[in-house]
């Protein structure tokens, strides 16, 4: 869940992809939220590059990145872009994002969908693959209760299978 802000939407939907996801026998999905997770600013002095961490908070953020074969970002839009926490998160580490997949379901006023843009940039040079169907909920959506599970399905379809596939390769570069 790419938002810490008091009263985000992204809760609601983080519990709504949570609960699809969870009644799939395909995979095993988990809430990270980074309001818990709790990162501070960008505070390591060595490049995330070299793995070579200096704080607990970063080894702790490594570990639970390094257990996942992918993710679905739930990230809502802020001035046209994904939230600044999400971006500090994701800079924390890099290796630990390798050869994995990642899919996302946007939240905003056109769905999220510049937001999502910015990420799939970020994530390109972070090596993580990234699926095509994604989920774009715009404030109707949000009001009018969430119904598109379809979608959603579709879009973690593609997530599971890419992260399948993508662990030979983790399993090479290893």
């Amino acid at each position: 869940m790419g938002s810490t802000r008091p009263g985000r939407r992204s809760e609601a939907v983080a519990e709504w992809v949570l609960n699809v996801a969870n009644a799939r026998t395909d995979a095993t999905f988990e809430l990270i939220d980074l309001a818990e997770v709790n990162l501070p600013f960008l505070d390591e002095p060595v490049p995330a590059l070299f793995g070579e961490y200096a704080h607990e908070h970063t080894r702790a953020w490594s570990s639970v990145v390094a257990s996942f074969d992918g993710f679905v970002f739930i990230t809502p839009e802020y001035n046209h872009s994904f939230p600044a926490v999400l971006k500090n998160a994701l800079d924390y580490l890099h290796s630990e994002w390798h050869d994995k997949a990642a899919g996302f379901v946007g939240l905003g006023g056109d769905g999220g969908l510049r937001a999502v843009e910015q990420l799939r940039l970020v994530l390109a040079e972070l090596k993580v693959a990234t699926v095509r169907t994604q989920v774009a909920l715009g404030r109707g959506a949000l009001e009018g209760g969430l119904q598109q599970d379809e979608e959603l399905n579709a879009m973690l379809d593609e997530v599971v299978a890419w992260s399948s596939a993508l662990r030979s390769v983790r399993a090479v570069a290893a």
